[in-house]
């Protein structure tokens, strides 16, 4: 029976990529008789029957399978469902008015994680939504955060895209205007190394979200997002966040919630000098640092004056100025991507015994000596490290002041 029905999806699907509408909605509404739990081949009756102009059909169907996406826990997928209802009727808000009651019920229930996508052919569900099809929805970040009004606000906010594998969906060094949340399909990370070459540093699928840092902070990209294959994704713009945020203060709360969690995910857990924090640690750690972007020929330490801050280098480069005595400056080694600098005045309370520039435009995460204070150098681990850090730093300075000077990447004890 199984084969059976994938044959006649096969089939279905060559007659709708070929032009051949009806044929292909007669082949797909056999699918869906013989087995109403799957929902990808029911989508593709609504998608039929929305380019044959039966649009009242369409959107009863779309919004069928939009409950029932919800009710096994693929919001994101439910959430582009009633975008495309939108699309056809705008002025259609009952979909996503059943979304929210749902989800506020669903926070009342247990998380459970949902880690891969239903196959399409699977056993025969229950008609009505039971109480652990609603426990199944997972928490989404910034979604499951949100009150009722404010959920229904942020999904009138969201864009659904399209791309074809090989698309560009952001560009590195870009000025970052929007965030995305991937509905289906997947997308590479990608980073321009500094010979030019690019590297894939990183994969990510449905459910996953990105772009917040540049949307938040109006930084540049930190990498670009390429289509792996054929991706619908979700784009939340800064325009509307400001307009959300007009309505409910709240959703700004939320999203800068967001983005503090994010960079605790990916910066301050795979530094080695915040690895020792705790989860709690880190996250308190991480309220302090505050995101900026800096032009190239920045001067962010002087040599000879307090520093009042500890940085953390994201992107970019900063040259490294040690000025001796009679007037001769030394370089230190390039400063790159994941380098702290600062530490040492800030943790011995010295002035700073080198100037830091950047030598190109450079994204850093800024902590101030307050924050530091509070919640870096009173943890033990984070004081060792600091202590060794610093202690390199005070011997290749030394090196320097006696006319030697450090070979690149010395980083002796």
């Amino acid at each position: 029976m199984i084969e059976s029905l994938r044959e006649h999806k096969d089939r279905a699907a060559q007659l709708f990529a070929g032009g051949r509408l009806e044929e292909a909605l007669a082949g797909y509404r056999l699918v869906t008789s013989a087995a109403p739990e799957d929902l990808a081949s029911r989508q593709k009756v609504a998608e039929l029957l929305q380019r044959l102009g039966r649009r009242q059909e369409a959107i009863g169907i779309y919004a069928s399978v939009a409950g029932e996406w919800a009710k096994q826990g693929w919001l994101l997928r439910a959430i582009a469902l009633c975008k495309v209802i939108l699309q056809i009727d705008p002025r259609h808000g009952q979909t996503q008015r059943m979304l929210a009651e749902l989800y506020a019920r669903r926070m009342e229930q247990p998380a459970r994680v949902i880690q891969t996508v239903p196959v399409a052919v699977a056993p025969e569900p229950s008609r009505a939504a039971r109480p652990e099809a609603l426990a199944a929805l997972p928490r989404i970040p910034i979604f499951s955060q949100l009150g009722q009004e404010s959920f229904v606000a942020l999904l009138e906010g969201l864009e659904l895209k399209t791309f074809e594998a090989g698309a560009s969906i952001v560009m590195e060094g870009q000025p970052g205007t929007s965030m995305f949340a991937i509905v289906e399909g997947r997308v590479d990370v990608v980073r321009q190394l500094e010979g030019g070459q690019r590297r894939k540093v990183a994969s990510m699928g449905e459910g996953d979200f990105f772009g917040e840092m540049a949307l938040l902070s109006k930084s540049p990209r930190l990498a670009s997002v390429v289509a792996a294959e054929r991706a619908v994704v979700l784009e939340l713009t800064r325009a509307m966040v400001a307009r959300l945020v007009q309505r409910d203060a709240s959703v700004g709360r939320v999203l800068r919630s967001f983005h503090q969690e994010r960079l605790l995910a990916n910066v301050l857990r795979g530094n080695k000098l915040f690895a020792t924090l705790t989860p709690k640690q880190r996250e308190a750690a991480a309220q302090g640092f505050q995101l900026e972007t800096q032009p190239a020929g920045r001067t962010l330490l002087n040599q000879g004056q307090r520093g009042e801050a500890l940085y953390l280098l994201l992107r970019g480069r900063c040259r490294v100025t040690h000025r001796h005595p009679g007037g001769k400056d030394s370089q230190y080694p390039m400063l790159r991507e994941g380098d702290v600098f600062g530490e040492l005045s800030m943790m011995l309370g010295l002035p700073a015994t080198a100037t830091v520039r950047t030598d190109s435009s450079c994204t850093l995460l800024r902590l101030d000596r307050e924050s530091f204070e509070k919640h870096i150098l009173v943890q033990p681990g984070v004081r060792e490290a600091l202590s060794q850090l610093s202690t390199e730093r005070l011997q290749r300075t030394a090196l320097l002041v006696s006319g030697q000077e450090p070979l690149e990447g010395d980083s002796r004890v």
